[in-house]
């Protein structure tokens, strides 16, 4: 918690007592749904909630931007960023059912409003988003033909609606295909921790 405070100082007391009960339920779930790896659990709010808020240091998303987070596993970073931004509309999807469950006791356990979870592949979805977001599902390309008929022509934010993906390590090849259109952002000017040292989010307008 002392991570989270660390870079988001200003949070309401609903938001902090939110925060502060993510690591107990998870813990819970995950004993009996596996969604976060065991070894990097004892890192939980760095590197898992504080990388999934990278993108609220990104972007302020607008009131009532639409936001689908494609293969969410546990709710990451849909859950987290919910609770930054709690008059925004998160549609979490994952393709495994378990996994919904998990998303579904947690926002429920935290009463977050603005959170619809579902299970359903990615191709099958047909709503229109103003952002997709994930963490590194799959390469980027694949990832794009999958979302890219939902997003939304309208334009709600000063950022160009498309995808935020956040991804570490040599993106050089991945990223090739879509050239000049796509900005790289290095996580390692939001947060000092060096796990943050080869993480990136990315920004493709579409």
């Amino acid at each position: 918690m002392d991570l989270i405070l660390k870079y988001f100082p200003h949070l309401s007391e609903k938001q902090l007592e939110q925060f502060a009960k993510l690591e107990p339920l998870y813990a819970d779930w995950n004993a009996k749904i596996n969604v976060i790896s065991r070894k990097d659990f004892s890192e939980f709010y760095e590197r898992h909630v504080l990388h999934s808020l990278a993108i609220a240091k990104f972007i302020r998303f607008a009131e009532n931007t639409r936001i689908l987070d494609v293969g969410t596993g546990g709710g990451f970073p849909g859950i987290p960023l919910a609770i930054i931004f709690p008059e925004v509309q998160f549609h979490l999807v994952d393709s495994i059912g378990k996994k919904i469950k998990v998303v579904n006791g947690v926002s429920q356990s935290l009463g977050l409003r603005n959170v619809r979870a579902e299970q359903i592949r990615a191709e099958q979805l047909q709503g229109k988003y103003d952002y997709v977001v994930s963490r590194a599902v799959t390469r980027l390309p694949d990832f794009v033909t999958w979302i890219r008929k939902n997003i939304a022509k309208k334009q709600n934010n000063p950022l160009p609606n498309g995808v935020i993906y956040l991804k570490g390590g040599d993106l050089t090849e991945e990223i090739k295909p879509f050239g000049k259109k796509i900005f790289l952002q290095d996580l390692d000017e939001y947060f000092d921790e060096p796990f943050f040292e080869t993480k990136k989010v990315l920004h493709l307008p579409l």
